[in-house]
């Protein structure tokens, strides 16, 4: 058979992020390449424990079909909570449940854009999001990065002159792959933009609950009194990837539309894990939890980040995120990053290259991504060692 694949899949690439993933596993590699939080925050004997009454009190309710939208307690609670700590939900939005965060970006996209629509994404970004966007035969727009976020000036200029705007791409908390936050001033900058020009905001926040040092910075969606916001979050990172629980908060007429999408795609998000999210919200020391794991990441990252200051400080720029997963770091020009990397790898440490996360792939980049969550306290030890024999 010759197979002729469609046009929105035959130009996509395999994620680069998980075929590093593929060729280290099972290998004695330490990986500073994943995105995977650490195995020690996983709540193993509470989501036992839950599964097990979950199975025993009301077994139908966690095998049995639900609706699209979400297990209802579930949604109700996300929204009170929230409400309370954030300050987010209108009048005008709803609530409902995706297979993870991914599913969320991945029906926004589905349902606001046509192909050949533009879509302008922070460069770099999360390579999740740009093949998914890539998928749905959208044009990819990207703005640089400052240390504070999105560069605005080129943000105005993009919505000036690029056709079709129909959503702005961000992750304003601890960026992946930068790990940046975006400040207070350019969260209102942009969403002032977004007003102007008429453009929508997706606002990806998988990792807004793990700042570790700092003050919380309002998200684009509490400032939403016009409709303009999308606002995705994922109980990945504080609860399970594994059980790919994510939520959508947006205007109600665009989560209907999202809804509608996502029954064509997986008619719901699986039962059992919903459940065991809305026990592990109100009957468990939920921000404690939290809380540990933010002392978790907050140790991590300070062991890596002294580690490169004192091996490799005065050989790279990178970095010091405020919380989240990542550190960016930037060679000198001298260094060609692709070699760096393939000798990293070779010498037994996987790290990512940059240009896995630019809009244009083909744009010069010499930075790599690494990751403190994953590693053992040892490997980030012996990682950063080698990295800077490298």
């Amino acid at each position: 058979m010759d197979y002729v694949f469609s046009n929105r899949i035959a130009s996509l690439q395999p994620s680069i992020i998980r075929e590093i993933l593929k060729a280290s596993s099972g290998h004695n590699v330490i990986p500073f390449s994943a995105g995977n939080p650490a195995a020690e925050t996983f709540p193993v004997e509470v989501i036992s424990s839950f599964t097990q009454e979950i199975l025993t009190q009301d077994p139908v309710a966690a095998l049995q079909y639900g609706v699209t939208e979400g297990y209802s307690p579930l949604r109700e609670t996300l929204k009170v909570q929230l409400k309370e700590r954030f300050d987010m939900g209108q009048p005008q939005d709803d609530l409902f449940i995706v297979s993870g965060a991914q599913q969320g970006i991945e029906l926004a996209c589905k349902v606001l854009c046509n192909e050949g629509d533009t879509i302008i994404c922070e460069s770099p970004s999360f390579i999740g999001s740009l093949n998914s966007f890539r998928s749905s035969g959208a044009r990819l727009v990207g703005v640089p990065m400052e240390s504070d976020g999105i560069h605005i000036e080129m943000l105005e200029q993009a919505l000036k002159t690029e056709k079709n705007v129909k959503l702005v791409y961000l992750i304003p908390s601890f960026q992946n792959p930068t790990g940046i936050t975006t400040s207070l001033e350019k969260r209102k900058a942009v969403y002032t933009l977004a007003k102007k020009y008429g453009v929508m905001i997706l606002e990806d926040n998988p990792y807004g609950e793990l700042r570790f040092k700092g003050t919380d910075v309002p998200t684009i969606k509490s400032m939403d009194d016009e409709g303009l916001v999308i606002y995705v979050g994922s109980f990945s990172k504080v609860l399970s990837p594994g059980l790919r629980v994510g939520f959508v908060l947006a205007p109600s007429e665009v989560m209907q539309k999202m809804v509608v999408a996502k029954q064509g795609e997986d008619v719901h998000t699986a039962m059992l894990p919903q459940i065991l999210a809305h026990k592990f919200m109100t009957e468990y020391d939920y921000q404690g939890h939290i809380e540990s794991i933010r002392e978790i990441y907050r140790r991590k990252c300070t062991l890596m980040t002294e580690h490169l200051e004192k091996l490799m400080g005065d050989s790279i720029t990178y970095t010091n995120p405020d919380g989240g997963l990542f550190l960016w770091c930037s060679l000198p020009e001298s260094v060609p990053m692709l070699e760096y990397c393939k000798t990293a790898a070779a010498k037994g440490v996987a790290v990512v290259p940059g240009t896995a996360f630019l809009v244009q792939e083909n744009e010069p980049c010499n930075s790599f991504r690494i990751n403190f969550s994953t590693p053992s306290d040892e490997q980030i030890v012996k990682g950063i060692e080698i990295l800077s024999t490298v």
